[in-house]
């Protein structure tokens, strides 16, 4: 003989009537629900009464959930069906703020909770312990699981309106002191007075995860508006990218700079002192020695240096290949100028100067100089010119640093703007709500 174990049967809802209408009621979760209310009339009654008392009349309100009651669906490979949901609302400054929330219930599972508001949706689930460590403080925390939750609002919660079946007595009217902490993508919520707390975990869930879930159309759910609690940052992770290839690109900037330094020969190829005398610009440009310049096509630095004191110089240089006759033209000012006045001692300009070129082939070169200006009163002006071959440019480094650091710094940008707009609504707001366009809430 074969035996065989015959699948559970699935509890079928039982057909009552409203006490106050006459209205058909279905209990789906009969033997769970505590209180269901009618969708004809919005009265309150005790489910578990076989005559369902009448707990709270109807005051006309009447809810339209976005997931209709019946409504069954698939979460995390359990079968559950919508029996209730309820409006809850806040008042934060003379403005109310409303979210729904949805009770599901399968008969092997109990219950399941969702809710949502603009577009955010949570799925909630009772918790059956309190955090382990909870601060207080200008910012509280709790601690749960190893993970810290941040403060997020305090707020009076109130039901507004309600819809089918629930597993505790509810009526239109009942409040709770709510306070909710966030650690994205969850939230945890403790609602009650006093010693009578309880504690719940949500995790933010896109619409269209719920939609599907649920089977509903594809527009079905609305998309969501502004930024909620604990909606993931979608640039969380963005500025660790950025500055991590921020950080390999720099190590790679850094080898290049030294190896730059280490391989450059910057050799002195020559170096000579010369004066120049006021008043005779017209005869005053001479030539250098020729000097050599071999190895590799590198830079060529012209240094240029006197001992002005409250003078300034100008010099027209022209690097000249003897045999072709190339031509590369520079020019370089040098001033110096120093007094006191009523701050104390004060400095201007450099007694030196650089002249720099890129690449420059080997050959033999000579200088053009062509020197002019400075203060009439001063009538000579001494100078040293000196030619460095190979020499390093530390400059472009720089230069280079900047800009891997410009996209690193404005990678911040957008991730600090979403946690900007998220606390804004919440009891710690960097701005006044008057500044912020969008209104608050708590969930």
């Amino acid at each position: 003989m074969v035996m065989t174990t015959p699948a559970p049967r699935v509890p079928k809802a039982a057909a009552l009537n409203c006490s106050s209408c006459g209205a058909a009621i279905e209990l789906h979760a009969m033997g769970w629900a505590v209180s269901v209310v009618c969708a004809a009339c919005g009265a309150t009654m005790d489910a578990t009464d076989a005559n369902l008392r009448i707990l709270q009349h109807g005051d006309g309100v009447r809810l339209k959930p976005s997931i209709p009651l019946g409504t069954r669906g698939t979460w995390k490979g359990t079968a559950w069906e919508v029996i209730g949901s309820q409006q809850v609302t806040i008042t934060v400054e003379e403005v109310d703020y409303s979210w729904v929330e949805y009770v599901c219930f399968n008969p092997w599972r109990g219950f399941l909770y969702l809710s949502e508001y603009q577009g955010h949706w949570n799925v909630i689930e009772k918790l059956r312990r309190a955090p382990e460590r909870e601060r207080g403080g200008v910012r509280p925390t709790v601690d749960l699981g190893g993970v810290t939750y941040m403060h997020f609002q305090t707020a009076r919660a109130r039901t507004t309106a309600a819809l089918g079946e629930f597993p505790w007595e509810l009526r239109v009217g009942d409040e709770v002191i709510a306070r909710d902490f966030v650690s994205p993508p969850y939230l945890l919520s403790a609602e009650g007075y006093e010693e009578e707390v309880t504690w719940s975990q949500g995790t933010y869930t896109p619409p269209d995860v719920i939609a599907k879930a649920f089977n509903l159309g594809k527009d079905a759910l609305i998309k969501p508006i502004g930024v909620f609690a604990n909606q993931p940052n979608p640039y969380g992770d963005l500025p660790k990218k950025i500055f991590k290839l921020f950080g390999l690109s720099v190590v790679a900037l850094f080898v290049m700079f030294l190896a730059n330094v280490v391989l450059s020969g910057n050799r002195t190829v020559f170096q000579q002192g010369y004066a120049f005398t006021r008043g005779t610009e017209d005869q005053a440009a001479f030539v250098t020695p020729v000097f050599e310049l071999d190895g590799r096509p590198s830079a060529v630095s012209i240094d240029i240096e006197s001992p002005l004191d409250n003078d300034w110089l100008y010099l027209t240089l022209a690097l000249i290949e003897e045999n072709t006759g190339e031509t590369r033209e520079a020019s370089r000012q040098v001033s110096y100028y120093s007094g006191t006045d009523s701050d104390g001692k004060w400095t201007e300009g450099s007694r030196s100067g650089t002249v720099r070129l890129a690449t420059v082939p080997a050959g033999r070169y000579f200088l053009r100089v062509q020197p002019e200006g400075g203060e009439p009163a001063k009538r000579v002006a001494n100078y040293t010119i000196k030619v460095r071959r190979d020499s390093p440019f530390y400059g472009l480094y720089f230069v280079a640093f900047f800009a891997l650091l410009i996209p690193a710094i404005f990678a911040v940008v957008p991730s600090a703007s979403f946690e900007r707009r998220r606390w804004a609504e919440s009891d710690h707001a960097p701005v006044s709500s008057d500044d912020d366009d969008s209104g608050g809430d708590d969930e």
